[in-house]
């Protein structure tokens, strides 16, 4: 198995589950549900992680397709008899955007998560964001499913040869990156801003879990997660930015894969602490229940693992 077979693996989630999330949702608003509001919020923040292995290991797709050598950049158009150049790259544009708009409806979808706790529920603004942005997201990933489809199955093409003009829009940005002499450096900045709020916020809360500043309640440091997840949104960004300078040098890189292993098991994990009510009960004094205490040495030993990942890669792989 390679990372081909993962995208394939992979690339009906986001489709399917934007159509389940959506289903739940809008009969969370008929049925004046906070349950089902709940789960959909839960399935949108679920699919927004899962996207992002999908949305990567489609350059690892593309090069076993064109059957260029790994770790390399896609220098030359695809010359696979039977492959079409110009869907394969209307194909990549439609998966950036579907990609940004998931990110932005699991964002919404986590602060929903996090506004039931604060305020019982989350206000109407909210919810309005988030039905429009996951229709408009169910639109797009549906449009760049099917427009992967067509790469092999050229029956299915709208019109047939069609052409596309310049280049998709995540090789610009990815070209940008690389030619700016101040952008990799400003990346890398806010990278490391990021990632000190998201471990910041998280060192504190696990530790609390573990029995240190006891006599804090949770409600008080569930204030910070925002920042947490600002942190993590601001990663997430900035490593788009990284990977789409330079895709080949991450995706046959076996500590970049590993990471991002370790970053969908830790988002999952951080669903723990605003979903369920075992931590959120916890006053000055109390004593977290072991499921609390086990999810936060998890949390702390999966972030531990992101960051020596994300240092290794230079090391690991030689891909840089």
């Amino acid at each position: 198995m390679n990372l081909a077979h993962i995208h394939l693996l992979l690339n009906h989630f986001p489709s399917i589950g934007t159509i389940i999330g959506i289903g739940l949702f809008l009969f969370s608003l008929l049925g004046k549900s906070d349950d089902l509001k709940r789960a959909s919020f839960v399935i949108f923040v679920g699919i927004a992680l899962i996207t992002i292995p999908t949305y990567m290991t489609g350059s690892a797709a593309q090069e076993a397709l064109c059957m260029w050598p790994p770790n390399t950049a896609p220098t030359t158009p695809c010359t696979v008899p039977g492959i079409s150049q110009a869907v394969i790259q209307t194909h990549e544009g439609a998966a950036l955007l579907a990609f940004a708009f998931m990110q932005m409806t699991g964002a919404f979808a986590w602060l929903g998560l996090w506004q039931f706790r604060r305020m019982a529920r989350p206000p109407v603004w909210n919810l309005t964001v988030i039905l429009l942005l996951s229709m408009i997201t169910l639109g797009l990933v549906t449009r760049a499913a099917n427009i992967g489809g067509e790469i092999r199955h050229p029956e299915i093409l709208s019109v047939p040869g069609t052409p596309t003009t310049g280049e998709p829009l995540g090789r610009e940005l990815g070209a940008f990156v690389l030619d700016t002499s101040w952008m990799w450096p400003t990346c890398e900045t806010l990278h490391f801003i990021g990632l000190s709020l998201l471990i910041g916020v998280v060192l504190l809360i696990d530790l609390r879990m573990l029995g240190v500043m006891k006599n804090v309640s949770f409600p008080v440091l569930h204030r910070l997660l925002p920042w947490g997840i600002l942190g993590f949104g601001i990663n997430v960004i900035t490593g788009m930015w990284f990977f789409m300078g330079s895709p080949g040098q991450y995706t046959q890189n076996v500590a970049f894969q590993w990471k991002i292993v370790l970053v969908l098991v830790a988002g999952a994990n951080a669903l723990y602490f605003t979903v369920f009510d075992e931590a959120w009960a916890l006053g000055p004094g109390d004593d977290a229940p072991l499921t609390a205490k086990v999810a936060a040495v998890s949390a702390i030993l999966l972030w531990v693992g992101i960051m020596y990942c994300g240092s290794m890669l230079p090391f690991i792989g030689n891909s840089f």
